[in-house]
């Protein structure tokens, strides 16, 4: 008798697992939808090592007569550039046979789907980083100035004013819709929740018939859809520092998933305050692994967390000697259009990143091997196309 066993259906077993793999490689991109290509062939800018953008000045307005006796005085333009230059993004998992075969959780589909995700938030980390990082601000105060108690220090709507009219004068690229031309606003929620208290947004729901929706868009005021993500940027610990003062360092390793740290010292740590654990990003800094967490209980200096974290606990490894603070957060909200960022990429990798794998490896092929890789970058090709605010919430007070 023949029987159907998983050695003879090997191919649908890995397209099974490849299918989680992209499904999560391909889940919607948050500063993504701010870039938009430059406008030139894609396989030939790969050749060299940096992308220039060109620009070409306005003429000045002519009042000039037209003479019958002499000719007209002519004039000339004025240029400039920016380069782009483009950098490489990968990462990899090596699984053993032995794990595959005596694992009894659904370890196998899982860390395909977890490894895209990785390349998904690994690209949309370098739009983000741009994004965050233009001249063009209209804040109410400094970043480490940010209070979480001062109200005017909050996303309001007359921000949003402020900005339309801004981006307006600009003459920043808008998005052409069904109802009309917008710009785009990205925001964490923490954020969000202040503007919600403070002005009449138009819901999603009530205008979303037949009309461009961006991904995560929540509603749209003053000519902006409303975009909101836990995954937009925040600055965890950079502002004003809080009343109750808390300074102190890890005093171990801590590892993603753990439930508890071990500081350095436990004073003024209590219940329920959050606790920003990293580098703290206090200008021009990006650190992508600074997470912040609740404090449940501490015993000590052992501090119980709830965190970001699968279970609940940590995101992200941490080294002994890292910061642990209680400065409040802060928030960054950017504003502009669809081609506010430009980005590059390597056509043959491809715009979002190639699949390498899964492959054997080993003597005996005890190894399984998935990657990814991406050649690209994104970067804002002129300081009047973005707009940034940064704000404080009320979430901290």
């Amino acid at each position: 008798m023949a029987n159907q066993t998983t050695s003879t259906l090997t191919n649908s077993i890995r397209t099974q697992y490849l299918a989680d793999y992209i499904e999560a490689a391909m889940q919607t991109r948050l500063y993504e939808q701010l870039a938009s290509p430059i406008g030139k062939n894609m396989s030939e800018l790969k050749r060299g090592s940096a992308v220039q953008a060109d620009f070409l000045s306005s003429l000045a307005i002519s009042e000039q007569l037209i003479s019958e006796t002499a000719d007209i005085v002519p004039t000339y333009f004025r240029d400039a550039n920016v380069t782009i230059t483009p950098t490489s993004r990968a990462n990899a998992v090596v699984v053993t046979e032995k794990l595959l075969n005596t694992v009894y959780t659904n370890y196998n589909a899982t860390y395909y789907k977890k490894l895209g995700e990785n390349m998904m938030a690994s690209i949309d980390a370098l739009a983000m980083q741009a994004a965050v990082q233009g001249t063009l601000t209209k804040s109410p105060a400094a970043r480490a100035s940010l209070d979480a108690g001062t109200t005017t220090h909050r996303l309001s709507k007359s921000m949003f004013a402020v900005a339309s009219t801004m981006l307006t004068s600009l003459k920043v690229p808008d998005m052409v819709t069904p109802r009309g031309r917008r710009w785009t606003s990205i925001m964490h929620p923490f954020a969000f929740q202040d503007l919600m208290q403070d002005a009449v947004i138009l819901a999603v729901g009530e205008y979303q018939d037949k009309n461009m929706i961006l991904n995560y868009e929540l509603g749209e005021l003053n000519g902006f859809s409303i975009v909101v993500n836990p995954w937009a940027k925040a600055f965890w610990g950079a502002g004003a520092a809080n009343a109750t003062n808390i300074a102190t360092t890890l005093a171990a390793d801590a590892k993603a998933l753990a439930l508890t740290i071990t500081v350095a010292s436990g004073t003024s740590i209590a219940a329920g305050q959050r606790l920003a654990i990293g580098t703290v990003e206090s200008g021009s800094t990006f650190c992508p692994t600074t997470e912040t967490v609740i404090v449940a209980s501490i015993a000590s200096t052992t501090v119980t967390l709830i965190g970001e974290g699968e279970n609940g606990g940590l995101k992200y490894d941490h080294l002994s000697g890292e910061t642990v603070k209680n400065s409040d957060n802060v928030f960054p909200v950017t504003f502009g259009g669809p081609e506010s960022l430009a980005k590059v990429y390597d056509t043959e990798v491809g715009e979002f990143g190639q699949i390498v794998g899964p492959k054997k490896d080993g003597l005996v092929d005890q190894f399984t091997t998935l990657a990814w890789k991406w050649y690209g970058n994104y970067g804002i090709i002129a300081n009047n196309r973005i707009l940034r605010t940064e704000v404080s919430s009320s979430m901290d007070a």
